[in-house]
């Protein structure tokens, strides 16, 4: 049983600074660059975690691609990758303040060439598999695809749609056994599909019950985990059992620790959730204990898909599981 993660791959090119600047001003500031992409993030994160994984996604032919072939390698992830010559692999720009707060900017490259055909390609891996997470940094119609494969297989189906901005349709809501936005991401999706406004500030405060009401309204027939950064989540279920949780909805905390970057932070929850889960949980919220415990280990290190711990690095912080 294992993860296939199947989104995108980029280049970060990331800028420390003090403090973010506001529109007209220029500030110092530090830069580095390395791997990251949503998909790719998520892929190390699950591999890290001890289960095999692979990672399907589109690559142009550059110093990009190259890169994400050996680092697939090094950290034993089946790379399966869509080659488009004529595109640049995906980058990003992610501006990283003092307080670990980031602003990112995405140029998706081949990501957004990602083909249905391709995913029919890899469709006997996919069934081989016990969970598939996908994101919204790749063409929407593969996303589909690979769903709906995974979904008449019998496997955990998750999306995490993000980024905020990007399209989704209801037929995309639909094949995903489980939704995993943050309360930006979660404000989006309401204001689309239910057509109402909802402020992500107060996401996190709102009372248990509005919160599952939404996510009912949002995703009838899944189960949606918003993650909320330091406030921890909130998981809402259609029924009691789904899961295997007992409860239809609650609350989960996040440990406390001090934030040195929170870039990849959420793509470190999902694919740690996503192995817990292929690597034998039946219980979300087992799984979600111990991607909580990873998200918070990788947010103390600074980077993206480098800031990945591994489960013994996660055991040995988080020893009781506090």
């Amino acid at each position: 049983m294992h993860v296939v993660v199947v989104g995108s791959f980029n280049l970060d090119q990331v800028w420390t600074v003090e403090r973010h600047p506001v529109v007209g001003e220029t500030r110092l500031g530090r830069y580095a660059s390395g791997p990251g992409g949503k998909g790719f993030n998520q892929a190390v994160a699950a591999a890290r975690s001890g289960v095999p994984t692979a990672f399907v996604t589109a690559l142009g032919e550059d110093a990009a691609a190259d890169l994400a072939r050996r680092l697939a390698r090094e950290d034993g992830i089946a790379l399966a990758a869509e080659i488009h010559p004529e595109l640049p692999s995906g980058s990003a720009g992610i501006y990283v303040d003092a307080t670990g707060r980031n602003l990112i900017v995405v140029a998706p490259g081949a990501n957004a060439a990602l083909s249905p055909a391709w995913i029919e390609a890899q469709a006997d891996s996919l069934r081989e598999a016990r969970v598939l997470l996908a994101q919204l940094e790749v063409a929407p119609e593969a996303v589909l695809a690979a769903l709906r494969i995974a979904r008449g297989a019998g496997l955990l189906t998750v999306l995490n749609p993000a980024p905020a901005d990007a399209p989704t349709t209801p037929g995309l809501l639909a094949d995903a056994a489980l939704l995993t936005p943050n309360e930006t991401e979660f404000a989006a999706l309401v204001e689309r599909h239910l057509e109402e406004e909802l402020d992500p500030e107060v996401v996190a405060d709102a009372e248990d019950a509005a919160l599952h009401d939404l996510c009912r309204r949002l995703h009838p027939t899944g189960s949606v985990l918003i993650t909320l950064g330091a406030a921890g989540g909130f998981v809402s279920h259609p029924s009691p059992g789904s899961l295997g949780d007992s409860e239809p909805h609650y609350r989960f905390a996040a440990p406390r620790v001090e934030a040195r970057d929170s870039t990849g932070a959420g793509d470190a929850f999902n694919g740690a959730l996503c192995a817990a889960w292929a690597g034998g949980t039946t219980v979300l919220r087992d799984a979600v204990a111990y991607a909580a415990r990873f998200a918070a280990l990788s947010v103390q290190r600074e980077g993206a898909a480098a800031a990945m711990p591994t489960r013994t690095e996660v055991e040995a912080r988080f020893p009781t599981g506090a």
